[in-house]
Protein backbone atom coordinates (compact mmCIF):
# COMPACT_ATOMS: atom_id res chain seq x y z
CA UNK A 1 0.00 0.00 0.00
CA UNK A 2 0.91 3.55 -1.03
CA UNK A 3 2.48 6.14 1.96
CA UNK A 4 -0.53 8.42 2.20
CA UNK A 5 1.17 11.86 3.81
CA UNK A 6 -1.35 14.74 4.74
CA UNK A 7 0.01 17.59 6.12
CA UNK A 8 -0.70 21.50 6.56
CA UNK A 9 -0.35 23.69 3.26
CA UNK A 10 1.98 26.53 3.44
CA UNK A 11 -0.16 28.96 1.80
CA UNK A 12 1.70 32.40 1.82
CA UNK A 13 -0.30 35.37 0.43
CA UNK A 14 2.19 35.98 -2.26
CA UNK A 15 2.50 39.94 -3.22
CA UNK A 16 3.42 39.11 -6.98
CA UNK A 17 2.25 36.80 -9.10
CA UNK A 18 2.85 35.60 -13.35
CA UNK A 19 0.76 33.63 -14.91
CA UNK A 20 0.61 32.54 -18.59
CA UNK A 21 -1.28 30.38 -20.90
CA UNK A 22 -0.62 29.45 -24.46
CA UNK A 23 -3.33 29.00 -26.55
CA UNK A 24 -4.92 26.25 -28.64
CA UNK A 25 -2.99 27.69 -31.90
CA UNK A 26 0.77 28.24 -30.40
CA UNK A 27 2.72 25.63 -31.99
CA UNK A 28 3.52 24.09 -28.56
CA UNK A 29 -0.06 23.60 -27.96
CA UNK A 30 -0.46 22.12 -31.48
CA UNK A 31 2.63 19.59 -30.53
CA UNK A 32 0.96 18.36 -26.98
CA UNK A 33 -2.61 18.01 -29.02
CA UNK A 34 -0.77 16.09 -31.97
CA UNK A 35 0.99 13.58 -29.97
CA UNK A 36 -1.56 12.81 -27.47
CA UNK A 37 -4.13 12.47 -30.56
CA UNK A 38 -1.23 10.07 -31.99
CA UNK A 39 -1.40 8.15 -28.67
CA UNK A 40 -5.17 7.79 -28.48
CA UNK A 41 -4.97 6.59 -32.62
CA UNK A 42 -2.08 4.55 -32.29
CA UNK A 43 -3.91 2.77 -28.83
CA UNK A 44 -7.56 2.54 -30.82
CA UNK A 45 -5.58 0.75 -33.47
CA UNK A 46 -3.97 -1.81 -31.50
CA UNK A 47 -7.67 -2.39 -29.97
CA UNK A 48 -9.29 -2.43 -32.98
CA UNK A 49 -6.97 -5.01 -34.40
CA UNK A 50 -5.51 -7.31 -31.93
CA UNK A 51 -7.80 -6.44 -28.50
CA UNK A 52 -5.24 -5.45 -26.16
CA UNK A 53 -2.66 -2.19 -27.05
CA UNK A 54 1.13 -2.17 -27.72
CA UNK A 55 3.60 -0.37 -26.42
CA UNK A 56 4.62 3.34 -27.32
CA UNK A 57 5.08 6.62 -26.70
CA UNK A 58 4.98 10.04 -29.05
CA UNK A 59 5.70 12.63 -26.80
CA UNK A 60 8.54 14.14 -28.68
CA UNK A 61 6.56 15.50 -31.19
CA UNK A 62 7.82 18.53 -33.28
CA UNK A 63 6.01 20.95 -35.22
CA UNK A 64 8.37 23.04 -37.88
CA UNK A 65 6.27 25.38 -38.99
CA UNK A 66 5.81 26.57 -42.83
CA UNK A 67 6.95 29.83 -44.75
CA UNK A 68 3.55 32.33 -46.15
CA UNK A 69 3.38 35.60 -47.68
CA UNK A 70 1.37 37.97 -45.72
CA UNK A 71 0.04 41.51 -46.16
CA UNK A 72 -2.69 43.59 -45.33
CA UNK A 73 -5.67 41.80 -47.34
CA UNK A 74 -3.84 39.32 -48.34
CA UNK A 75 -2.02 35.68 -46.78
CA UNK A 76 -1.12 32.75 -48.52
CA UNK A 77 1.23 29.80 -46.98
CA UNK A 78 4.05 29.35 -49.60
CA UNK A 79 5.76 25.86 -47.92
CA UNK A 80 4.33 23.50 -45.54
CA UNK A 81 4.44 22.90 -41.99
CA UNK A 82 6.47 19.65 -41.51
CA UNK A 83 5.07 17.56 -38.05
CA UNK A 84 7.84 15.00 -37.20
CA UNK A 85 7.11 12.12 -34.48
CA UNK A 86 10.22 10.80 -32.43
CA UNK A 87 9.38 8.29 -30.07
CA UNK A 88 9.25 4.65 -29.93
CA UNK A 89 6.47 1.59 -30.12
CA UNK A 90 6.04 -1.44 -31.39
CA UNK A 91 5.76 -1.12 -35.32
CA UNK A 92 4.08 -4.93 -35.72
CA UNK A 93 2.50 -7.59 -34.17
CA UNK A 94 3.85 -11.09 -34.83
CA UNK A 95 3.92 -10.59 -39.21
CA UNK A 96 1.46 -8.00 -38.97
CA UNK A 97 2.17 -4.23 -39.81
CA UNK A 98 1.06 -1.70 -37.83
CA UNK A 99 0.48 1.41 -40.55
CA UNK A 100 2.24 3.60 -38.27
CA UNK A 101 3.02 6.54 -40.76
CA UNK A 102 -0.22 6.67 -41.16
CA UNK A 103 -1.88 6.74 -38.28
CA UNK A 104 0.35 9.36 -37.43
CA UNK A 105 0.18 11.18 -40.08
CA UNK A 106 -3.90 11.06 -39.52
CA UNK A 107 -3.12 12.41 -35.87
CA UNK A 108 -1.96 16.00 -37.39
CA UNK A 109 -4.45 16.12 -39.64
CA UNK A 110 -7.12 15.81 -37.35
CA UNK A 111 -5.72 18.31 -34.97
CA UNK A 112 -4.50 21.19 -37.15
CA UNK A 113 -7.78 20.79 -39.83
CA UNK A 114 -10.18 21.07 -36.39
CA UNK A 115 -7.48 24.50 -34.76
CA UNK A 116 -6.54 26.34 -37.83
CA UNK A 117 -8.27 28.50 -40.49
CA UNK A 118 -8.40 27.16 -43.90
CA UNK A 119 -5.83 24.38 -43.59
CA UNK A 120 -4.93 22.45 -46.40
CA UNK A 121 -3.20 18.78 -45.55
CA UNK A 122 -2.86 17.47 -49.15
CA UNK A 123 -0.71 21.18 -49.75
CA UNK A 124 0.25 22.18 -46.18
CA UNK A 125 1.44 19.33 -44.43
CA UNK A 126 4.45 17.16 -44.48
CA UNK A 127 4.93 14.62 -41.94
CA UNK A 128 8.37 13.03 -41.45
CA UNK A 129 8.68 9.58 -38.22
CA UNK A 130 11.25 8.80 -36.72
CA UNK A 131 9.86 5.87 -34.15
CA UNK A 132 11.67 2.79 -33.85
CA UNK A 133 11.17 -0.40 -31.87
CA UNK A 134 14.76 -0.58 -30.67
CA UNK A 135 15.52 -2.57 -27.58
CA UNK A 136 16.71 -1.09 -24.62
CA UNK A 137 19.10 -3.11 -22.15
CA UNK A 138 17.60 -6.30 -19.78
CA UNK A 139 14.08 -4.93 -22.16
CA UNK A 140 12.39 -8.41 -23.57
CA UNK A 141 12.40 -8.11 -26.87
CA UNK A 142 8.12 -8.53 -26.93
CA UNK A 143 7.89 -5.33 -25.58
CA UNK A 144 8.35 -3.27 -28.65
CA UNK A 145 8.97 -6.97 -31.06
CA UNK A 146 5.79 -8.82 -30.13
CA UNK A 147 5.55 -12.14 -31.34
CA UNK A 148 2.01 -12.16 -30.97
CA UNK A 149 -1.52 -10.40 -29.53
CA UNK A 150 -0.61 -12.01 -26.57
CA UNK A 151 2.32 -10.19 -25.64
CA UNK A 152 0.76 -7.23 -25.92
CA UNK A 153 -1.19 -4.92 -22.61
CA UNK A 154 -4.60 -5.78 -22.15
CA UNK A 155 -6.78 -2.59 -21.14
CA UNK A 156 -8.02 -4.33 -18.01
CA UNK A 157 -5.11 -5.61 -16.72
CA UNK A 158 -4.57 -4.78 -13.08
CA UNK A 159 -1.09 -6.02 -13.35
CA UNK A 160 0.47 -2.73 -15.03
CA UNK A 161 3.44 -1.70 -13.75
CA UNK A 162 4.89 2.09 -13.92
CA UNK A 163 6.95 2.68 -17.15
CA UNK A 164 9.40 5.32 -15.43
CA UNK A 165 10.10 7.20 -12.20
CA UNK A 166 7.84 10.47 -11.83
CA UNK A 167 7.41 13.06 -9.51
CA UNK A 168 3.46 14.21 -10.43
CA UNK A 169 1.54 17.96 -9.42
CA UNK A 170 -1.98 19.05 -8.55
CA UNK A 171 -3.32 22.13 -7.09
CA UNK A 172 -6.58 23.58 -6.59
CA UNK A 173 -8.26 26.05 -6.50
CA UNK A 174 -6.63 28.02 -9.21
CA UNK A 175 -5.82 31.78 -8.07
CA UNK A 176 -7.90 34.46 -9.48
CA UNK A 177 -5.44 35.82 -11.58
CA UNK A 178 -5.01 32.39 -12.77
CA UNK A 179 -8.64 31.52 -13.14
CA UNK A 180 -8.84 34.87 -15.50
CA UNK A 181 -6.06 33.90 -17.47
CA UNK A 182 -7.51 30.12 -18.29
CA UNK A 183 -10.66 31.32 -19.09
CA UNK A 184 -10.13 34.87 -21.36
CA UNK A 185 -7.84 32.48 -23.45
CA UNK A 186 -11.21 30.00 -23.56
CA UNK A 187 -13.27 33.28 -24.15
CA UNK A 188 -10.84 34.17 -27.11
CA UNK A 189 -10.79 31.27 -28.52
CA UNK A 190 -14.20 29.28 -27.86
CA UNK A 191 -16.71 32.07 -26.62
CA UNK A 192 -19.08 34.97 -27.78
CA UNK A 193 -15.62 37.15 -28.51
CA UNK A 194 -15.07 34.58 -32.18
CA UNK A 195 -18.64 35.49 -32.74
CA UNK A 196 -17.78 39.32 -33.11
CA UNK A 197 -14.25 38.65 -34.10
CA UNK A 198 -14.37 35.72 -36.44
CA UNK A 199 -10.90 37.68 -38.16
CA UNK A 200 -8.70 36.15 -35.21
CA UNK A 201 -6.82 33.49 -35.30
CA UNK A 202 -6.09 30.59 -32.02
CA UNK A 203 -2.50 31.21 -31.24
CA UNK A 204 -3.18 33.29 -28.24
CA UNK A 205 -0.70 34.08 -25.27
CA UNK A 206 -1.46 35.93 -22.44
CA UNK A 207 0.14 36.68 -19.38
CA UNK A 208 -0.95 37.93 -16.27
CA UNK A 209 1.22 39.97 -13.59
CA UNK A 210 -0.59 40.59 -10.19
CA UNK A 211 1.56 42.99 -8.12
CA UNK A 212 -0.42 43.64 -4.88
CA UNK A 213 -4.45 43.84 -6.37
CA UNK A 214 -2.96 45.30 -9.52
CA UNK A 215 -3.59 43.14 -12.84
CA UNK A 216 -1.87 43.67 -16.25
CA UNK A 217 -2.53 41.46 -18.87
CA UNK A 218 -0.40 41.13 -22.46
CA UNK A 219 -2.34 39.69 -24.97
CA UNK A 220 -1.07 38.13 -28.28
CA UNK A 221 -3.79 37.66 -30.69
CA UNK A 222 -3.46 37.10 -34.14
CA UNK A 223 -5.49 38.26 -36.97
CA UNK A 224 -6.42 36.52 -40.15
CA UNK A 225 -4.14 38.36 -42.95
CA UNK A 226 -6.69 38.00 -45.33
CA UNK A 227 -9.73 39.64 -43.37
CA UNK A 228 -7.71 42.76 -42.12
CA UNK A 229 -7.31 45.01 -45.50
CA UNK A 230 -5.04 48.05 -43.96
CA UNK A 231 -3.09 49.02 -41.10
CA UNK A 232 -5.96 51.55 -39.77
CA UNK A 233 -8.53 48.14 -39.81
CA UNK A 234 -5.93 46.45 -38.07
CA UNK A 235 -5.16 48.86 -35.14
CA UNK A 236 -9.26 49.47 -35.07
CA UNK A 237 -9.72 45.67 -34.54
CA UNK A 238 -7.53 45.36 -31.97
CA UNK A 239 -8.57 48.49 -29.82
CA UNK A 240 -12.29 46.60 -30.70
CA UNK A 241 -10.84 43.91 -29.02
CA UNK A 242 -9.05 45.43 -26.13
CA UNK A 243 -12.13 46.94 -24.96
CA UNK A 244 -14.30 43.90 -25.20
CA UNK A 245 -11.66 42.04 -22.92
CA UNK A 246 -11.69 44.82 -20.74
CA UNK A 247 -15.35 44.48 -20.54
CA UNK A 248 -15.25 40.89 -20.11
CA UNK A 249 -13.15 40.70 -17.50
CA UNK A 250 -14.89 43.56 -15.42
CA UNK A 251 -18.00 41.33 -15.70
CA UNK A 252 -16.66 38.09 -14.92
CA UNK A 253 -13.91 39.02 -12.45
CA UNK A 254 -15.01 42.25 -11.05
CA UNK A 255 -11.45 43.88 -11.22
CA UNK A 256 -10.45 46.34 -13.93
CA UNK A 257 -7.20 45.38 -15.37
CA UNK A 258 -4.75 47.32 -17.54
CA UNK A 259 -4.48 45.70 -20.67
CA UNK A 260 -2.79 45.30 -23.95
CA UNK A 261 -3.25 43.39 -26.99
CA UNK A 262 -0.65 42.78 -29.25
CA UNK A 263 2.15 45.36 -28.19
CA UNK A 264 4.15 45.58 -31.73
CA UNK A 265 0.99 47.35 -33.35
CA UNK A 266 2.37 50.76 -33.08
CA UNK A 267 6.22 49.18 -34.94
CA UNK A 268 5.20 48.43 -37.53
CA UNK A 269 5.07 44.73 -37.42
CA UNK A 270 1.20 43.70 -37.01
CA UNK A 271 0.49 39.88 -35.61
CA UNK A 272 -1.19 38.61 -39.15
CA UNK A 273 -1.10 35.01 -40.11
CA UNK A 274 -2.46 32.94 -42.86
CA UNK A 275 -4.43 30.39 -40.88
CA UNK A 276 -4.85 32.12 -37.22
CA UNK A 277 -0.67 30.62 -35.73
CA UNK A 278 2.59 32.02 -35.66
CA UNK A 279 3.53 28.56 -37.35
CA UNK A 280 2.88 30.32 -40.46
CA UNK A 281 5.60 32.13 -40.59
CA UNK A 282 8.28 29.57 -39.45
CA UNK A 283 7.81 29.32 -35.61
CA UNK A 284 8.64 26.23 -33.87
CA UNK A 285 6.83 23.93 -31.54
CA UNK A 286 7.57 20.77 -29.07
CA UNK A 287 5.46 18.71 -26.59
CA UNK A 288 5.93 19.38 -22.80
CA UNK A 289 7.22 23.31 -23.65
CA UNK A 290 3.92 24.89 -23.12
CA UNK A 291 0.97 24.71 -20.39
CA UNK A 292 0.66 22.05 -17.69
CA UNK A 293 -1.67 19.74 -17.28
CA UNK A 294 -4.44 21.92 -16.16
CA UNK A 295 -4.06 24.65 -18.98
CA UNK A 296 -1.43 26.99 -17.29
CA UNK A 297 2.47 27.79 -16.76
CA UNK A 298 2.75 28.98 -13.10
CA UNK A 299 6.12 29.46 -11.62
CA UNK A 300 4.34 30.72 -8.56
CA UNK A 301 3.09 27.21 -7.74
CA UNK A 302 4.65 23.81 -7.67
CA UNK A 303 5.23 22.21 -11.13
CA UNK A 304 5.19 18.71 -12.82
CA UNK A 305 8.14 19.05 -15.70
CA UNK A 306 6.48 15.88 -17.09
CA UNK A 307 5.35 16.05 -20.57
CA UNK A 308 2.26 13.89 -20.23
CA UNK A 309 0.74 14.20 -23.93
CA UNK A 310 1.60 11.71 -26.35
CA UNK A 311 2.75 8.56 -23.52
CA UNK A 312 1.10 5.01 -23.25
CA UNK A 313 -1.41 6.00 -20.87
CA UNK A 314 -1.76 1.83 -19.90
CA UNK A 315 1.78 2.21 -18.00
CA UNK A 316 3.43 5.92 -18.32
CA UNK A 317 2.75 7.18 -14.86
CA UNK A 318 4.34 10.32 -15.63
CA UNK A 319 0.49 10.76 -18.13
CA UNK A 320 -1.42 8.53 -15.23
CA UNK A 321 -0.34 10.32 -11.66
CA UNK A 322 -0.06 14.15 -13.43
CA UNK A 323 -4.05 13.79 -14.41
CA UNK A 324 -5.06 11.52 -11.33
CA UNK A 325 -3.27 14.69 -8.83
CA UNK A 326 -4.83 17.15 -10.40
CA UNK A 327 -8.53 15.28 -10.54
CA UNK A 328 -7.90 14.32 -6.77
CA UNK A 329 -7.11 18.41 -5.65
CA UNK A 330 -10.18 19.91 -7.52
CA UNK A 331 -12.30 16.92 -5.97
CA UNK A 332 -10.71 17.40 -2.31
CA UNK A 333 -11.35 21.66 -2.62
CA UNK A 334 -15.19 20.75 -4.11
CA UNK A 335 -16.09 18.43 -1.34
CA UNK A 336 -14.30 20.67 1.48
CA UNK A 337 -13.63 24.07 0.20
CA UNK A 338 -10.06 24.04 1.17
CA UNK A 339 -7.05 24.75 -0.75
CA UNK A 340 -4.47 21.93 -0.83
CA UNK A 341 -1.59 20.36 -3.43
CA UNK A 342 -0.77 16.45 -4.01
CA UNK A 343 2.47 15.42 -5.32
CA UNK A 344 2.66 11.71 -6.38
CA UNK A 345 5.92 10.04 -6.72
CA UNK A 346 7.01 6.52 -7.97
CA UNK A 347 9.29 4.42 -9.20
CA UNK A 348 9.78 2.25 -11.88
CA UNK A 349 8.19 -1.53 -12.00
CA UNK A 350 6.04 -0.56 -9.23
CA UNK A 351 2.17 -1.82 -9.92
CA UNK A 352 0.68 1.81 -10.91
CA UNK A 353 -2.54 1.47 -8.41
CA UNK A 354 0.62 1.54 -5.72
CA UNK A 355 2.62 4.36 -6.04
CA UNK A 356 5.17 5.23 -3.61
CA UNK A 357 4.01 8.42 -2.30
CA UNK A 358 1.32 10.77 -2.52
CA UNK A 359 1.73 14.09 -0.37
CA UNK A 360 -1.49 16.35 0.19
CA UNK A 361 -1.01 19.43 1.76
CA UNK A 362 -4.21 21.23 3.00
CA UNK A 363 -4.85 24.73 4.30
CA UNK A 364 -5.00 24.95 7.96
CA UNK A 365 -5.15 21.28 8.42
CA UNK A 366 -4.20 21.62 11.81
CA UNK A 367 -7.94 23.13 12.12
CA UNK A 368 -9.15 20.65 9.79
CA UNK A 369 -7.64 16.90 10.41
CA UNK A 370 -10.29 15.23 12.95
CA UNK A 371 -13.13 16.30 10.09
CA UNK A 372 -11.29 15.78 7.10
CA UNK A 373 -8.86 13.36 7.51
CA UNK A 374 -10.76 9.93 7.52
CA UNK A 375 -12.72 11.74 3.84
CA UNK A 376 -9.00 12.44 2.22
CA UNK A 377 -7.57 9.12 2.74
CA UNK A 378 -10.67 7.70 1.47
CA UNK A 379 -10.96 9.38 -1.90
CA UNK A 380 -7.44 9.30 -2.19
CA UNK A 381 -7.22 5.61 -2.07
CA UNK A 382 -10.85 5.36 -4.83
CA UNK A 383 -8.90 7.07 -7.10
CA UNK A 384 -5.80 5.18 -6.90
CA UNK A 385 -8.21 1.98 -7.26
CA UNK A 386 -9.94 3.35 -9.88
CA UNK A 387 -6.57 4.50 -11.77
CA UNK A 388 -7.32 1.33 -14.85
CA UNK A 389 -10.34 3.43 -15.72
CA UNK A 390 -8.43 6.40 -16.57
CA UNK A 391 -6.60 4.52 -18.84
CA UNK A 392 -10.31 3.71 -20.95
CA UNK A 393 -11.37 7.26 -20.28
CA UNK A 394 -8.05 8.70 -21.98
CA UNK A 395 -8.06 6.11 -24.88
CA UNK A 396 -11.84 6.47 -25.57
CA UNK A 397 -13.15 10.26 -24.45
CA UNK A 398 -9.48 11.70 -24.20
CA UNK A 399 -8.47 14.13 -21.35
CA UNK A 400 -7.08 17.81 -22.50
CA UNK A 401 -3.73 17.98 -20.72
CA UNK A 402 -2.61 21.87 -22.13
Amino acid sequence: MQTIIISKLQDNPLEFEIVERKGIGHPDTLCDAIAEQASRDYAQYCLDHFGRVAHHWFDKVMLLGGESHIEYGKGEITYPYTVIFVGKAALQVGQEKVPLSDILHQSAVKVLSATLRDFEPKKHLKTEVRVYDYRGPGQKSKRYRPNSKEDLIELKSTLRVSNDCNICVGFAPLSQLENLVLKLENELAQGEFKKKFPDTGYDIKIIGVRHGNNITLQVNLPFIANDISSEEIYKKRVKDSEDYILDFIKSNFDVIPKIEVNPEKNSGRPYLTVTGSVADTGDVGVVGRGNRINGLITPFRPMSIEASCGKNPLDHTGKLYNILAMQLSQGIYKETGLKNTIVISTTKEKPIDNPDFISISVEDWDKNEEKYKDHIIQRTTHHIEKIFDLSDKIISEGIVQW
